[in-house]
């Protein structure tokens, strides 16, 4: 399989006034849509372009909201970008990923500058796991993986496997992205899709998988490490019923700082 690598994703995309069009690539798909995870970096970036806060002195990602719409295809996609409101310390920005003249996805993202504040800094220390050279590596297996998987090396650290028809609701795995990173901000909400559901793990096998909506926290900035080798995601699933499954995850950077929380209602059909 050819990849297209994500920084070349990003590299070629092209903007028009407040809209950022890029194009994906079926090394990317999740089933009948784009990886959701790729989709959300995509659309964060076309904020940080719009709002001017992509720039190193620029204002770092604090929060996002995301509602899948409608899958995504291969091919062009448009994100239109608005700046909701622009204030001393935050600025709102809302981006509408289009395909086709439609909606596909909505996206909210919060920036906010660092302040003074009297608030002791405090970080999250992560829970005792395998580290990476002591957990299972996982192959990809084009039959059972989802194509975009290809772009990332798996090692499963804690519970029960994917369709392994196992009891447990909580995960632990680190993984990597296979070929040159990006900048640690992307790479933290790209990390916060990526790992495979701990729902999936009461499963025998692969069955159609739809985000409903995600929320993520990120961590300060100065929390954020370099963002290559391996990343430690811990997922832990809340509630199950009627297809539907409420899910936590845990972002760790390879230094083993919290990056993120995330929050999401995903769909499960059979």
């Amino acid at each position: 399989m050819n990849l297209t690598r994500l920084p070349e994703l990003l590299a070629r995309r092209e903007r028009d006034a407040d809209t950022v069009r890029f194009r994906t690539t079926d090394d990317w798909l999740q089933g009948r849509t784009t990886f959701g995870g790729l989709l959300t970096v995509l659309g964060v970036q076309a904020m940080r372009d719009v709002s001017g806060h992509g720039a190193p002195q620029g204002w770092p990602l604090r929060a996002l909201q995301v509602n899948f719409i409608a899958p995504v295809s291969t091919g062009e996609v448009e994100v239109a970008g608005r700046v909701l409101r622009q204030g001393r310390n935050v600025c709102q920005v809302q981006a509408s990923l289009m395909q086709d003249g439609e909606t596909r996805m909505l996206l909210v993202g919060v920036f906010g500058a660092a302040r003074e504040s009297s608030i002791p800094l405090r970080q999250a220390e992560p829970p005792a796991a395998p580290a990476p050279q002591e957990s299972s590596p996982v192959p990809f297996v084009p039959e059972l993986a989802p194509r975009f998987f290809a772009h990332f090396a798996l090692r499963w650290a804690e519970g029960p496997l994917p369709y392994s028809g196992g009891e447990g609701w909580q995960a632990r795995a680190h993984l990597r992205l296979q070929g040159e990173p990006v900048d640690a901000e992307l790479m933290t909400v790209m990390m916060a899709d990526a790992a495979p559901s701990p729902a999936a793990a009461r499963l025998r096998g692969p069955v159609p998988v739809s985000s409903v909506s995600w929320a993520l926290e990120l961590a300060p900035p100065d929390a954020l490490a370099y963002p290559g080798d391996w990343w430690r995601i811990d997922k832990d699933v809340r509630a199950a019923a009627q297809g539907y499954v409420n899910e936590s995850t845990t972002v760790w950077t390879p230094d083993g700082r919290a990056a993120a929380w995330g929050h999401q209602v995903m769909a499960f059909y059979g």
